[in-house]
């Protein structure tokens, strides 16, 4: 039997299959997406979920005239592979590849760029209205949000302004109960109820048959029969519907792995005008039994077996060098344990960043309070102010969206909250959207607050107990993804001084400063250097504000020559820091910065991106030997 996605290479060839083979398409997609994924891992489970959904909407709409979103955007695999980059695919997330997330330059396809959640709503509507100022009012935009991204307060924002609008507007909410880890709070029980109340779905599934029947008879029959539907609905539904309320016109649950009947109502919905909403009920992982099973495990695995299942361990060499974030996870758990007074908060991410340990231990202190970075901070400063010690671990990139509670709400009331900031520096295949970067530059701008950084889990450890011992204030730690450096890491807690760094080697040639775990590549670089004869000293900063002046008084006396490492930009970073020291003090040195330049880095392994920016072990070493020359 013939492979019937060989032929597809764009939308257009997709529209002349018939609707009847729809479900083969579906079926090889999902094998395509499989056979990729096992061994260029990626986020599978999200893209599985919505094979259906996806190839529907490009059945029916006219991409790319027609703007299709796909918030947080790990769940397009399906989309990318229709839209001109099957070929290319098996390049996903890597070095000079396609990105794992939709991309305005990589395709016209791709209507927004997107990685973080809950942008989709704001950016489609945003898109509908300039369309229709443009004349553009045939153009259809389409929304879709899901994976835990309606959890977040952008996504209502976005739904009460287009609520008020005549935005030609559809919303699919894709609902599988999930993000990374099970969707929390009201709006997921809301959603679960609106699904199992039965009475109120068999008579909405007749009504809207019976809109479907009339839906030639004109609008003003439409309009009466969906203010008969609303009524019916009052009798078996308490709650209003939160859509309507907002003032869109909502339709489903409604199956999302039906592909042909996802084609007939999304012909009908094309007919009908305004802000709509329709309730598609898929499931994570749809179409690889181990993903069904455990969406949170397969949402991003790494490679597998695509027959089996089995998970591979990546590392290869038995090594038990845990991660950062497992670090931080059971360090979390063991300080909780000593102050009572301890409490976890993650928006969303409690086995991303393992506070899913403590969750386990001390329920009751543990706090996912679901895709809301900025609603995460103020809530901790609530518990703060209340004689409570947060401490609150989102990943640096998504720290960013709650810039201002960290400045309002924390930092200005002086409040003892902890910011762990996992993820900080270059992320690797995950690209632009999610390399943290920028958290030095824009926390230590703030008042009051604390901003360090490990060179490994030892100092990890020893900071997060650190940032809970008495008047502390806001505290912020950023340590990079991937594992650590010692297989053996548990040990007593010391306190580390504030502001205090420390020497790791001698040397009288050149001076490098280092925040965080470039300081690692230092070292490797100083051990190579040793052979050339040239000697160089190395300083591990640890914090970047308050910075430590006296060692940074020896380096202006001791080294003409100096050198700053950090995985962060430049801009406005640690070496900047320093630089503005120097300034202070008079001080006219020759001083390099090492770091992520003044441009969006792309997706790649970190190892490939650290050589990028010239701050790996070879990089180090070739700044020296130009800065000598």
């Amino acid at each position: 039997m013939s492979n019937l996605l060989e032929n597809i290479d764009y939308p257009s060839d997709l529209r002349k299959i018939k609707d009847k083979d729809l479900p083969k398409i579906c079926s090889e997609l999902r094998e395509m997406i499989i056979r990729e994924a096992s061994c260029n891992p990626g986020h599978f489970g999200a893209s599985m979920g919505v094979v259906e959904l996806t190839v529907a909407l490009h059945y029916v709409y006219n991409t790319p005239y027609d703007k299709l979103i796909w918030d947080v955007g790990h769940q397009a695999y399906g989309h990318k592979i229709l839209t001109g980059r099957r070929k290319q695919f098996n390049t996903n997330r890597q070095y000079k590849g396609i990105s794992g997330f939709p991309n305005r330059s990589e395709s016209e396809y791709d209507a927004f760029g997107v990685g973080h959640s809950s942008t989709s709503i704001s950016a489609a509507l945003g898109i509908s209205i300039a369309s229709a100022l443009n004349g553009e009012k045939d153009r259809k935009v389409i929304a879709v949000i899901g994976d835990g991204s309606m959890t977040g307060g952008m996504a209502f924002e976005g739904l009460n302004n287009a609520g008020g609008t005549n935005a030609d507007l559809l919303v699919i909410l894709n609902d599988n109960n999930m993000s990374i880890d099970p969707n929390v709070g009201g709006l997921s029980k809301y959603f679960v109820r609106m699904q199992t109340s039965r009475t109120y779905n068999r008579l909405r599934s007749g009504v809207w048959q019976v809109l479907k029947h009339f839906s030639r008879a004109g609008k003003k029959m439409l309009m009466l029969l969906r203010r008969h539907q609303h009524a019916v609905k009052s009798l078996v539904f308490d709650d209003s519907n939160l859509f309507e309320a907002l003032g869109f016109r909502y339709f489903g649950p409604v199956d999302g792995h039906d592909v042909v009947a996802l084609t007939k109502i999304f012909k009908d919905l094309k007919g009908i005008p305004g802000p709509k909403v329709l309730h598609l009920l898929t499931k994570k992982g749809k179409g690889f039994t181990p993903a069904e099973k455990d969406a949170t495990t397969w949402h991003a695995p790494g490679k597998f077996d695509a027959v089996t299942g089995e998970i591979f361990n990546e590392s290869g060499n038995g090594s038990i060098v845990p991660k950062y974030q497992v670090v931080f996870g059971q360090t979390l758990l063991e300080l909780a344990r000593i102050n009572k007074n301890i409490v976890g908060v993650t928006p969303a991410m409690p086995s991303g960043c393992s506070m899913n340990i403590m969750m386990e231990e001390m329920p009751g202190r543990a706090f996912d309070v679901g895709i809301a970075e900025p609603h995460a901070v103020t809530f901790a400063a609530g518990m703060a102010v209340s004689g409570k010690i947060p401490f609150v671990n989102i990943y640096s990139s998504f720290m960013q969206r709650s810039y201002d509670q960290i400045i309002h709400d924390v930092a200005l009331q002086n409040l003892p909250v902890v910011f762990c900031m996992d993820r900080g520096g270059l992320v690797g295949a995950d690209g632009p959207t999610h390399h943290g970067v920028f958290d030095i530059s824009f926390m230590r701008s703030i008042p009051n607050m604390t901003v360090s950084a490990p060179m490994d889990e030892l100092e990890l450890r020893d900071l997060m107990y650190t940032a809970q011992l008495p008047g502390k204030g806001p505290f912020a730690i950023r340590y990079p993804r991937g594992n650590g450096m010692h297989p053996i890491w548990k040990k007593k807690f010391a306190e580390i001084p504030i502001g205090k760094g420390r020497k790791l080697a001698e040397g009288n040639m050149v001076a490098i400063l280092s925040i965080g775990h470039p300081g690692n590549f230092v070292t490797e670089a100083i051990h190579l250097l040793a052979g050339e004869n040239i000697s160089v000293a190395h300083f591990d900063m640890r914090f970047v504000k308050p910075i430590d002046q006296e060692m940074l008084d020896e380096v202006i006396v001791r080294f003409d020559k100096i050198i700053t490492v950090e995985d962060g930009v430049i801009n406005g970073g640690f070496g900047s820091a320093v630089l503005e020291y120097f300034a202070v003090a008079g001080a006219k040195k020759n001083l390099v910065r090492l770091g992520v330049p003044d441009r969006f880095i792309e997706q790649g392994t970190q190892q490939e991106l650290y050589h990028e920016c010239g701050f790996d072990r070879d990089g180090i070493c070739e700044a020296v030997r130009r800065i000598l020359v």
